[in-house]
């Protein structure tokens, strides 16, 4: 779902009633311009990906769903778990550039008492905690925790109980510097458009994420993805035209791509919008 369908006041943007209310096919035309034609606004609004994937062949195999103009739909809860190079970390893969560098998608669970060596986070790591309690030298993270480390920073993480995580790797921009711990327990619900609840989480040009809570039998508006849209079902079952998701269902949409989304029950989604490469469908 086109989540930042439109462009708002103050900056804000999402499923919230418009207060300015701009087609975004045509609010977002001279980006997409500049993007195609290079101009110096293009510097910022050009998604990470397109730069890590001129530099693949200098990491090495083991790419997995790098296409970016590939529609993707993948059951997690059907894969099964990887073994990552620390014991008791596991991980199921969704998206790689390399099998252990470069952008990077997965879910990842954190058996009890397990740890992992200190490592950086070249262009960035964004985590959501689906379960347990996740930790590292910053603090400890329950459930619906939601973490930005910005390109540089690194970390030695661990988990005292276990947890599960959905983890993105190396896909800021070199800019996006804010680190961000959230609470979504204790952060409260905005109001959207029709009967949707949405939360903010982070924005920065013209990516953003949040969640999205779906009342039952609620349908939105048939829309088209400017710069993509990635979702992640964490309760309940999303819908379109095109099939039915399940919790854990984590799918990936490209640029201008387009769907009518509903649900059947109170369903909450994590997503991202406008962050995969804007080339023409």
């Amino acid at each position: 779902m086109a989540l930042f369908n439109f462009r708002y006041q103050a900056n804000t943007a999402g499923y919230f009633p418009p207060k300015v209310f701009i087609d975004h096919s045509v609010a977002d035309y001279d980006t997409y311009m500049a993007i195609k034609h290079g101009s110096g606004r293009a510097k910022l609004a050009l998604p990470l990906m397109q730069m890590t994937m001129l530099l693949t062949h200098h990491i090495g195999g083991d790419m997995l769903n790098m296409d970016f103009q590939q529609r993707l739909v993948i059951d997690t809860e059907k894969m099964k778990w990887l073994p990552s190079p620390a014991s008791g970390v596991w991980r199921k893969p969704l998206e790689r550039q390399a099998k252990e560098a470069g952008h990077t998608t997965s879910i990842v669970r954190y058996a009890a008492g397990s740890s992992f060596a200190p490592h950086p986070h070249p262009m960035g790591e964004e985590i959501f905690v689906i379960d347990g309690v996740f930790s590292d030298e910053t603090g400890d993270f329950g459930p619906g925790t939601y973490i930005r480390n910005p390109p540089g920073s690194q970390h030695a993480p661990f988990s005292k109980q276990g947890c599960t995580l959905f983890v993105k790797l190396n896909q800021f921009l070199p800019q996006d510097s804010q680190q961000i711990r959230t609470d979504t327990n204790q952060t409260p619900w905005l109001t959207g458009i029709g009967g949707l609840r949405v939360m903010p989480l982070h924005e920065f040009g013209h990516q953003h994420t949040a969640l999205v809570k779906w009342p039952a039998g609620e349908r939105f508006q048939p829309h088209r993805h400017w710069g993509g849209e990635e979702i992640l079902v964490l309760s309940g079952q999303f819908q379109d035209e095109f099939g039915q998701y399940s919790t854990g269902t984590w799918l990936r949409s490209p640029h201008l791509s387009e769907h009518f989304p509903f649900v059947e029950q109170e369903t909450v989604i994590l997503v991202k919008t406008g962050h995969l490469p804007q080339q023409d469908n």
